[in-house]
């Protein structure tokens, strides 16, 4: 495993060119009447393309900040993104609206004149056919992220972007969420940055993870996961998190 960090030239794993590619220099928050606060400080990486990528780092380290960034919601940073443009968006809470159906709520993640774009086959992978007409309260919380998971990617992005995407579900539903994720953005050669404070999970699916420090985020380990996901089992995935809590212990904990 090996750390690197690259403020000029942010790169995706091998040196191939990134899809995605974030440098933020500096962002602060100034609020009003009270001290001003960096949340984030040369944080700068590259996602290549097919590459699931994890961000780790603790509890108001600037994660959320940095997707923000990342999704131009936030533009009153130093720094640059390219790539985004391309990017399919899941959030924490599923923000379905409960008055449409499940297929309009997918629908309408779409540009007006690609609303009546045929997604059969995108229900049928997801599993959500035969859910296609139901609204959102009789939905259980996996079968809503599945939903916004097709909002996201009902317009072919190039890369999806997650945030802490499994959690609050237990371990069966997540699971089978995860599985579905990673079948279809390998088939679809798609990329993946996901935000977790989940690190087994992180260890399981990932090709590389990236730590971030506490506040201001810094990207303070880039570590490439060579082995093949379907060759993870227990006892090395046990072993490598053992590893990174040695190396990182004020990131990841034993």
């Amino acid at each position: 495993m090996s750390s690197s960090f690259s403020g000029s030239k942010p790169m995706s794993a091998a040196g191939a060119e990134p899809v995605l590619r974030v440098a933020i220099a500096s962002k602060w928050y100034r609020p009003r009447g009270a001290e001003p606060v960096e949340a984030v400080r040369d944080l700068a990486f590259g996602i290549a393309a097919g590459e699931i990528v994890c961000l780790i780092g603790p509890s108001g380290a600037g994660k959320t900040t940095t997707l923000r960034i990342l999704l131009g919601l936030d533009t009153a940073f130093e720094g640059r993104v390219s790539g985004a443009e391309q990017a399919g968006m899941v959030f924490q809470e599923p923000r379905l609206l409960p008055w449409r159906s499940v297929e309009h709520n997918v629908r309408l993640g779409l540009p007006r004149a690609r609303r009546g774009l045929d997604l059969d086959g995108l229900f049928a992978q997801l599993g959500l056919t035969p859910w296609r007409d139901r609204y959102p309260k009789a939905l259980s919380l996996g079968m809503q992220r599945r939903v916004a998971l097709a909002r996201a990617l009902a317009a072919g992005p190039r890369v999806l972007v997650l945030d802490e995407p499994f959690v609050s579900l237990d371990d069966a539903a997540a699971a089978e969420l995860r599985g579905l994720v990673v079948e279809t953005v390998d088939r679809a050669g798609m990329s993946v940055l996901m935000v977790t404070h989940n690190v087994a999970e992180a260890i399981g699916i990932a090709d590389r993870l990236l730590l971030v420090s506490r506040r201001p985020a810094s990207l303070i380990a880039d570590i490439p996961l060579d082995r093949p996901r379907q060759a993870r089992d227990r006892a090395w995935a046990e072993a490598t998190r053992a590893m990174l809590a040695a190396q990182h212990p004020e990131i990841i904990a034993l």
